[in-house]
């Protein structure tokens, strides 16, 4: 079964990506030591929050052309459907060492690559008169978390 999406969907997976991301930054706060570290995860939490801001936002402003749902739809199961996939492909629930801020931050760029991929993947589902190019707005997003992470992980020592 094929499934197309517009952008309004897909700005609602991304909501719910940075959600995510906010959760497990919040989380591996709680059991990394140090109070640098712990307020480098928490300021990258509230990043994730006001990243998902910048989406709600971007996604108040779509024009109603861009929120044709693309399939018949009653029971509301592509939302279902998108946000299971939110929940498993990034920032997914995994055993990590959260006393490793290394181990953290490497996970932490594995998770924002893999929302690339996937937004890139994305991007053959919406048409263009869907909002196609607005994915390209929520890749750059992310391309700029992994330069933060990127940058942190080199600061790390051990």
């Amino acid at each position: 079964m094929s499934y197309d999406f517009n952008i309004d969907e897909i700005l609602a997976m991304a909501e719910k990506i940075e959600e995510n991301g906010a959760a497990f930054y919040r989380k591996a706060a709680t059991g990394v030591s140090g109070s640098s570290n712990r307020d480098l995860l928490l300021g990258l939490a509230d990043m994730e929050d006001q990243h998902r801001n910048t989406f709600t936002d971007l996604r108040a402003k779509i024009s109603e052309n861009e929120k044709v749902p693309t399939a018949f739809d009653p029971n509301n199961e592509s939302a279902l459907y998108l946000n299971a996939l939110a929940d498993i492909r990034v920032f997914f629930k995994k055993e990590i060492d959260v006393t490793s801020m290394k181990e953290i931050l490497k996970e932490a760029i594995v998770a924002e690559k893999d929302s690339i991929v996937f937004y890139i993947g994305m991007k053959d589902l919406v048409s263009e008169k869907l909002g196609k190019d607005k994915i390209d707005t929520i890749i750059k997003e992310e391309m700029s978390h992994i330069k933060i992470l990127g940058n942190k992980l080199k600061e790390v020592k051990g």
